[in-house]
């Protein structure tokens, strides 16, 4: 099984980005990114490390396993 790294919420809005995500606004300290076809958004926060349980959550409602998302942030 592939370990999460710690990310920022911005690293992991571009890798999100790279799967299809699309910064649809931003509200306080969170980024909303939403991806044709999908009929929910992805609510990344805007921190200089995510915690890793919220990370998790995020690739898992993506749709990613971990090691795609790893890749997506090489």
């Amino acid at each position: 099984m592939t370990k999460l790294p710690v990310v920022s919420g911005r690293e992991a809005a571009k890798a999100f980005q790279r799967e299809g995500w699309r910064l649809v606004r931003r509200r306080g300290s969170h980024m909303i990114l939403a991806k044709p076809g999908v009929h929910f958004a992805l609510s990344v926060p805007d921190h200089k490390e995510l915690d890793r349980g919220t990370l998790r959550g995020l690739v898992r409602d993506a749709g990613l396993t971990v090691a795609q998302f790893v890749a997506l942030l090489e």
